[in-house]
């Protein structure tokens, strides 16, 4: 009864919405139905931290720059752009037909010009310590102040940073980099999170926690495509419906247009185990694959300075190799996955990354007589002698993890599993308080050094993502000396050479490349799937 009446709710909404276009013309109208598995913690571009965010912050604001479905860099509100020979000042000339979204704060009700003086205050909101913005790192080593970040005039923006960044130019893609107007802010304060206003395709028009978020199109959005307007829909309609089944249901019901997680409960009911549609939904809608910048992976604590490292087995360079290549990454993927997933044996940087190489850099292949081999060099033959280790995990992944607890027990490891919720075991991560772990990494902005900043001794715990502890001064010089490399090419031969020493080292067991799976009913046409998995509905058309 509750959701019939949400759905009526939903329904008398959309028709108000409308309501100015007149009756006739309501019946018309494209709106794409989707569902969110969590509500959204924040519709404010400096909380753009989860992808539920991501996803519906895309949809209302716009950056400097965006990716195309193939990672690269295209102008948005920025038209060109220009980067000093130094790497350090860069100057975008920006667009003078972008408008924020009408709200009655602006005068008259109005949105008005987007102008450079916006990117200032954007910018300088993700480092001011008031804010206490979850995207402090994109500006936090980069700039020193406000200063620098300076509107030279209403449409040229310049950012002069303290030292080169090669991969500043996709670190602008991010969300969190989207602009912002200040008075709307200043008047909303952290009430921005629920009134947001940008520039995006779509505007922001209701949102009630936990159960409906509606978005309408945008009519004074200034990209096109062939002369055409963009965006296509007239409006978006989310539902906020957890159980991962029922909305599945809602999917094949054809109540929902769009579905993107093949959860365990149903994934065999639709895929088969090499990972095609199953015959019982062929033609009934649209399923694709891509690649998605996450690395799953297992780590291994190495500082022997640690107290849980001293003791353990895992502090020896062969033990570690051996773990690598005991896992049978392709028959994990076949089985628990339904073919959904990449076996990760070329490093840690995942596929689909520009600069990927499974030639360049050699990972680890399944190999159960090097493992035993490996074990036995160390003086654990068939893993006699062999202390006891502790594999953590949560609980989504349990069955992922006791598959590695049974592959390891076949060369003789003993493994025990140790689930506790996600956000405890991140947290025991983060003060290096677990020395054998599963994790994920899912890449920020489309560039190696997000993966390898991972391993970078100035990254040590608490003050970045090093978990586990991995110093190392050849590839600290390495990483260094990459900020000073503008050609990617040659920036990427770089990362191929720190990625093999984290290989040989074996501190990362990586499992698999992850891969995402959209699903579309026949009617709906130009959605892009890219490798970072961000949703962009501007193209989007429903019959």
């Amino acid at each position: 009864m509750h959701r019939i009446i949400i759905n009526i709710f939903c329904g008398l909404l959309l028709l108000t919405a409308f309501s100015c276009s007149g009756p006739s013309s309501n019946k018309d109208k494209k709106v794409f139905n989707m569902n969110l598995d969590q509500n959204l913690t924040s519709l404010d571009p400096a909380f753009a931290r989860n992808q539920n965010a991501l996803w519906m912050i895309n949809q209302v604001f716009n950056g400097l720059v965006q990716v195309d479905s193939n990672l690269n860099i295209l102008p948005c509100i920025a038209k060109t752009w220009q980067i000093s020979s130094d790497g350090l000042t860069y100057t975008f000339n920006l667009r003078n037909d972008v408008y924020f979204h009408n709200d009655p704060i602006f005068p008259k009700g109005i949105g008005r010009k987007t102008v450079a003086s916006d990117f200032v205050y954007s910018f300088y909101r993700l480092i001011d310590p008031k804010v206490a913005s979850s995207g402090g790192w994109i500006f936090s080593d980069k700039v020193k102040d406000i200063n620098n970040f300076i509107a030279i005039n209403d449409t040229t923006f310049q950012v002069k940073l303290i030292k080169p960044f090669p991969a500043f130019m996709k670190l602008l893609t991010t969300q969190y980099c989207s602009v912002v107007p200040k008075e709307i802010v200043d008047h909303y304060g952290k009430d921005f999170r629920s009134h947001p206003i940008g520039t995006g395709p779509f505007k922001f028009k209701y949102w009630k926690e936990d159960e409906i978020l509606v978005l309408l199109k945008n009519e004074n959005y200034w990209e096109k495509i062939n002369s055409t307007k963009l965006p296509y829909l007239d409006a978006v309609k989310v539902t906020f419906i957890t159980d991962k089944q029922s909305a599945f249901m809602n999917f094949l019901k054809k109540d929902l247009d769009f579905f993107d997680k093949v959860d365990g409960s149903y994934r065999d009911d639709i895929l088969t185990k090499s990972g095609k549609m199953t015959a019982k939904y062929k033609g009934k809608f649209n399923l694709r694959k891509g690649p998605y910048l996450c690395t799953e992976y297992v780590g291994i604590l190495v500082d022997t300075n640690i107290a849980i490292t001293k003791n353990s087995p895992l502090k020896y360079q062969k033990v570690r190799q051996a773990i690598n290549y005991a896992i049978d990454k392709p028959k994990l993927i076949k089985y628990l996955r339904n073919s959904i997933g990449i076996p990760a044996t070329a490093g840690f940087i995942p596929q689909g990354m520009p600069g990927f190489d499974s030639i360049a850099v050699k990972g680890y292949h399944y190999n159960p007589e090097k493992a035993a081999a490996l074990l036995a060099e160390t003086g654990f033959p068939n893993g006699k002698g062999m202390p006891q280790v502790t594999l953590s995990t949560s609980t989504t992944y349990k069955d992922l993890i006791e598959f590695i607890q049974g592959e390891l027990a076949a060369i003789g490891i003993k493994v025990k599993v140790d689930v506790s919720p996600n956000a405890s075991l991140r947290d025991l991560m983060s003060k290096n308080e677990v020395n054998f772990f599963r994790g994920s990494w899912i890449a920020d902005y489309p560039d190696g050094e997000n993966y390898l900043a991972m391993f970078y001794s100035k990254n040590k715990v608490p003050n970045g993502p090093n978990y586990t502890a991995y110093y190392n001064d050849d590839f600290d010089k390495l990483f260094e000396q990459s900020y000073y490399v503008s050609d990617n090419a040659k920036r990427y031969l770089l990362y191929q050479k720190m990625d093999q020493m984290v290989m040989d080292y074996a501190n990362i067991v990586p499992i698999y490349y992850d891969q995402s799976v959209i699903m579309t009913q026949n009617n709906i046409s130009g959605y892009s799937i890219n490798p970072q998995n961000l949703m962009i509905l501007k193209t989007v058309k429903k019959k």
